[in-house]
């Protein structure tokens, strides 16, 4: 059985142990960081006691301002990981999705939306059949992070922009 919840600070340990982050060793502690800030909400995957994936609900929407400007009061889910990858297509993405698309319905909001990255056609399956539409607008999905060996790195990822209404009786 999968269990998902919010990050706590310590589980932080335990994410650093069992879903690495290559080249971005304080990926976990940022995204924890954004949650005690209140801009996210950090949520983490749990089955047997072991963290096996995570995602955040970014509460200002997409960063990509031709994304915002379109949705600015939609809410965003980003970093969708499961882990191990032999764990993948057993449904926990899906599960870490219902629990981001309950937290985000309960803050009172009624659309959330996600990048896919234009390689990534196996998650776009997936949020497509769970509700997620195509909203014909794409962008750079834009991030930078530095390397344990303190080298920085501009990423811009070629991407798609879906959305999913909240509202119980939307079809």
């Amino acid at each position: 059985m999968v269990i998902v919840r919010p990050c706590r600070e310590k589980d932080l340990a335990l994410l650093r142990a069992h879903i690495p982050t290559p080249g971005q060793p304080d990926r976990h502690a940022t995204r924890f960081e954004r949650q005690q800030n209140g801009h996210s909400t950090f949520l983490i995957a749990w089955m047997d006691d072991l963290p096996v994936g995570a995602g955040e609900i970014f509460w200002r929407g997409c960063s990509a301002p031709e994304i915002n400007q379109h949705y600015p009061d939609c809410p965003e889910l980003n970093g969708l990981d499961v882990w191990p990858p032999e764990l993948r297509s057993q449904g926990i993405g899906t599960t870490i999705i219902a629990a981001a698309e309950d937290i985000t319905r309960h803050h009172g909001h009624h659309w959330i939306g996600l990048g896919v990255e234009d390689g990534n056609s196996r998650a776009a399956a997936l949020y497509l059949r769970l509700g997620y539409q195509e909203t014909g607008r794409r962008y750079l999905d834009r991030y930078t992070y530095t390397d344990s060996d303190g080298t920085r790195h501009d990423i811009a990822d070629p991407a798609r922009f879906l959305v999913k209404s909240l509202d119980r009786t939307a079809s």
